[in-house]
């Protein structure tokens, strides 16, 4: 049995399309946070904060985190506020090894307009410097993490190779 990988970042770095494909290259479950929450609550992240608000997910969030924190062998990718919380933090970390997923502010506002109606964190007319100025925000809770790779102008197997290259060469999945 090994440690989660749990992916972490802000909206738009790519941690779940990455976490899938991490977790078909190393034969491991995928679980993606915020669809698990879906599941549980059977609507939308953007229905939940509509209907019920911010700290209902959260609350839902810190919930999850607790259980997936106790399992092994699993790919994780935490929504982008997963590790404002310090109790997630610790949950995840807990047999996990924290991979801060990291891009350009002018990538993640490319990626993140494709998908506007799903995001209810993002304001209508968020700009590149408001997203600049969220990442400065976070950058404390993103410092955390034991590896960071940036995904921007890279293309999806190239990533899943640096996370991969990079957990082998700390030997990190062998603690």
């Amino acid at each position: 049995m090994a440690k989660n990988l749990v992916l972490i970042g802000f909206m738009g770095t790519g941690k779940s399309t990455v976490g899938i494909r991490l977790a078909q290259r190393m034969k491991r479950e995928f679980i993606d946070m915020d669809r698990k929450i879906e599941e549980i609550c059977g609507m939308s992240v953007a229905e939940i904060f509509k209907r019920y608000g911010e700290v209902r997910f959260r609350s839902e969030e810190s919930l999850l985190a607790a259980k997936l924190g106790e399992k092994q062998d699993l790919i994780i990718s935490t929504g982008g506020g997963a590790v404002l919380f310090a109790e997630n933090v610790a949950a995840l970390r807990k047999n996990g090894i924290l991979i801060c997923l990291d891009a350009d502010p002018a990538d993640i506002f490319s990626r993140v307009n494709r998908k506007k109606g799903s995001r209810p964190l993002l304001k209508k007319n968020m700009t590149v410097e408001d997203i600049d100025n969220l990442l400065k925000q976070r950058e404390p809770y993103y410092a955390l993490a034991d590896i960071r790779i940036s995904t921007s102008g890279k293309d999806l197997d190239r990533v899943v190779r640096e996370i991969m290259e990079v957990i082998q060469s700390k030997n990190l999945l062998a603690v």
